[in-house]
């Protein structure tokens, strides 16, 4: 009897079919509101203010912020969709099969089209830096449109197949009311871990790495053409930094993107046909969106653009007759 007291069910009036609600400390649940909450707006927040900036402004339509749009309407979702896993910290679902399949479907896509978005900035720059004299040639606003349209594409039938059990009858996995269970099939996982990990990581390693190394040897070329003393210890100063920048800043991305994502695949390669719990799902996948609040600072934020586009949305400048035509570059 006193069992039966202090166990606190999803669904009262269910006694015999609700789940149990995760018994946490006050404090440390009220914590985990409030960084999940606190995550959500601030992901949501900057990725808006990317998306106004580009959208906004005349001058900053290029092929290159293309992408970094794409990227912040994907990442400006996930911040949305975070909110959902807000529910998940006591381990109750309060509304419905349906919504929780919609959920995870909706969560998969737009994380995947994030991490797709990712790959294709990190081509574009590799142009860029790597081949800078058939760049325009190559890197078109066409082009860009076309292969942005088929990274949402992609993602959408790809993870309609990694989710197709689910979709076809929501809340097949439930054990009981108030359950929204993420599934890790063996083979879907192996899949998604492949095709949303492996394969992009490895193209932006193997892209960075490139571009470092290009502008590195750029970096030493040009130290090596000095003749005048002079001048030669200003660029030396002016190399060396280039190259500690260059190291920092694709340091940053690509430990960033590690550190973010592999949690969430090495759970689903180890779990092979076992099932996250709510709370250990929540955990993971907080995470795992973590990294989308990240990709503002780390992409746009680097470009002076960002800051003067910034404060001109935030002294609401952009309001006034004309205010696209702005100088912002």
């Amino acid at each position: 009897m006193e069992t039966l007291v202090e166990t606190e069910l999803c669904f009262p009036q269910l006694l015999n079919s609700s789940c149990v609600k995760t018994v946490r400390p006050h404090f440390e649940t009220m914590m985990t509101y409030i960084l999940l909450f606190s995550i959500s707006l601030l992901t949501a927040f900057l990725n808006l203010l990317v998306i106004i900036s580009i959208s906004h402004f005349k001058q900053l339509k290029t092929p290159t912020n293309l992408l970094i749009l794409s990227l912040a309407v994907s990442d400006f979702f996930v911040g949305t969709l975070m909110l959902f896993q807000i529910m998940l910290i006591e381990g109750c679902w309060y509304i419905g099969d349906l919504m929780c399949t919609l959920y995870q479907y909706l969560d998969y896509i737009i994380s995947s089209v994030s991490v797709g978005n990712m790959v294709l900035i990190c081509i574009d720059r590799y142009v860029a830096i790597c081949d800078p004299m058939h760049y325009s040639i190559k890197v078109t606003q066409k082009r860009i449109q076309v292969c942005i349209c088929l990274c949402w594409s992609c993602s959408v039938i790809f993870q309609s197949l990694i989710l197709k059990d689910v979709l076809e009858q929501p809340g097949r996995y439930n054990s009981c009311f108030g359950e929204c269970v993420f599934v890790i099939n063996y083979i879907a996982g192996i899949a998604d871990l492949i095709f949303s990990f492996i394969l992009p990581i490895a193209v932006i390693l193997v892209l960075y790495m490139r571009v470092f190394v290009v502008a590195v040897s750029q970096a030493r070329a040009m130290r090596s053409h000095i003749t005048t003393v002079t001048v030669q210890g200003s660029v030396k100063v002016t190399a060396k930094k280039s190259e500690i920048k260059a190291a920092r800043t694709l340091g940053v991305v690509v430990v960033v993107f590690l550190l973010c994502l592999c949690p969430y695949y090495c759970v689903a390669l180890t779990g092979q046909d076992n099932f996250m719990n709510a709370s250990s799902a929540a955990s993971v996948l907080c995470l795992y969106s973590f990294h989308s609040c990240l990709n503002p600072v780390i992409y746009a934020s680097f470009y002076p653009w960002f800051r003067k586009s910034i404060k001109n949305i935030l002294t609401l400048k952009i309001l006034q007759p004309d205010s696209c035509e702005a100088n912002i570059l």
